[in-house]
């Protein structure tokens, strides 16, 4: 049987790994090899690479994007895009989703991996439909977690649920690394025996199952596997390439990986990992197995980003804690999969509860969960904390992006010149701030000027 492989070293290892601070200069110049290294995709952009294109790399990410088109003209290019979310953390209007699609589309993008963080099918029909409409590869995420409502039936009818709405694939995406072999073994054979379209796995080294989970999962007839390049992998990033394939053709599998090809990649990214450990951006917690996570259920990309936002508060003491609180907020919320935004929600939430007490600081994301702005939770939600912040009357039942006008156009002919292009606009509604602070600066240096005030010295 032959296994495809997808290579997560620029998007998703980088953002488990170094939340996401690894700039295009970094892997420019080996992307030519990895577009000949027998990948099935190279998973680059989506994900947290947009807002940290923006926010800390001074990047354009649709500049990025057509960068690595030019260069890798062989294999697929993958991104994994956030349903009604984009690549922000709130849910956007229909016309802004459906172009941004298109926009991705035309700049590069190949196979677009949808998922939404409820697993609420609603949310990711309008970008399933403009990825298929675009001619593109329109993969269908079923987020794993584990619950008492989470069950291998539940998931086999989220399969049947996403083929009926036309992807080409299926992607079973444990974020946190805690899907254990024999978990990944029913629930691919069952889906595998439900479904007529191809089913790849994805998963996070954290737990240290990774590697056995796929196995299993190759087992019961799993396609493609995601993986890092060995400098980029382990941890909370991906199980390793190199690794992997030599196992499964240990094991009578084939791939069509070029073992010449990965060696000259992970010597470009070896010293590239070590600059990233001196500089203090790779803390040694993220490269570690923490089998707690188990049930944590923390992903990898959230669990660097916690690590350094609560190190930056000095407030890495209580980290500990505020892990252990994790589950009760889940519980709280409907247990809801812990992947991009439920993540970054739960968690922050999680922080507020151990630094200032239960719930005595609900955050207006946490709020506006509750008040159905994400979607239907998997489970029941703690009605007594709805009613702490809203009405009856005021909670939402219907897809909430039915709710929002359409903003596109509007924005567009706000932001004047501001914007020189319909990205630049599409940019600007995913992070308005941030965005605008890049448009600045973006003309302070074709200018070659920077804005400064003089300010006269009283006597």
């Amino acid at each position: 049987m032959k296994v495809k492989f997808t290579e997560t070293a620029v998007r998703d290892a980088q953002q488990s790994l170094i939340a996401t601070r690894m700039p295009f200069s970094d892997f420019e110049s080996i992307l030519e090899t990895m577009d000949n290294a027998g990948y099935h995709s190279i998973e680059c952009w989506g994900g947290a690479t947009f807002d940290s294109c923006l926010r800390f790399l001074d990047e354009d990410p649709w500049e990025r994007l057509r960068k690595i088109k030019a260069i890798c003209k062989k294999t697929p290019l993958q991104m994994l895009l956030r349903g009604q979310n984009i690549l922000g953390y709130k849910h956007y209007p229909d016309d802004v989703v459906r172009l941004f699609v298109r926009k991705s589309a035309e700049n590069g993008m190949d196979i677009f991996r949808i998922f939404d963080a409820l697993n609420d099918f609603r949310n990711i029909e309008v970008a399933v439909d403009e990825t298929i409409k675009s001619g593109k590869h329109a993969q269908g995420c079923i987020c794993y977690t584990t619950s008492p409502v989470h069950t291998v039936e539940k998931y086999v009818e989220m399969g049947k649920e996403l083929e009926a709405m036309g992807v080409h694939s299926i992607c079973i995406k444990d974020m946190a690394g805690i899907c254990g072999p024999q978990e990944a073994y029913d629930l691919i054979k069952a889906l595998k025996e439900s479904v007529k379209v191809p089913i790849f796995i994805h998963t996070h080294h954290t737990t240290g199952l990774g590697p056995i989970t796929y196995l299993k999962a190759v087992e019961a007839g799993v396609d493609g596997i995601d993986t890092a390049i060995s400098p980029m992998s382990g941890g909370t990033s991906q199980p390793c390439t190199e690794s992997m394939k030599y196992a499964l053709e240990q094991l009578g599998h084939t791939t069509d990986l070029d073992s010449a090809a990965l060696k000259k990649i992970a010597d470009h990214f070896a010293p590239i990992k070590d600059r990233f450990i001196k500089e203090g951006l790779l803390n040694p917690k993220s490269m570690g197995i923490r089998t707690d996570i188990l049930d944590y259920q923390l992903p990898g990309g959230m669990y660097s980003n916690m690590l350094k936002q609560m190190t930056d508060m000095k407030a890495a003491d209580k980290f500990e804690e505020a892990l252990a609180e994790i589950p009760n907020v889940r519980k709280d919320l409907g247990y809801p999969p812990l992947v991009t935004p439920m993540s970054q929600l739960v968690g922050t939430q999680a922080v507020n509860n151990v630094l200032f007490g239960k719930y005595k600081q609900i955050t207006k994301d946490t709020k506006a969960f509750l008040r159905g702005e994400y979607g239907r939770a998997p489970g029941e939600v703690n009605q007594e904390l709805v009613a702490k912040c809203w009405k009856p009357e005021e909670i939402v039942t219907c897809r909430f992006a039915d709710t929002l006008e359409p903003a596109f156009e509007k924005t567009k002919a706000e932001l004047g010149d501001k914007a020189r292009c319909d990205e630049d606009v599409l940019s600007y509604i995913s992070f308005p701030q941030v965005a605008e602070k890049f448009f600045q600066a973006r003309e302070e240096k074709e200018s070659n000027t920077v804005n400064y005030t003089i300010e006269k010295k009283e006597d």
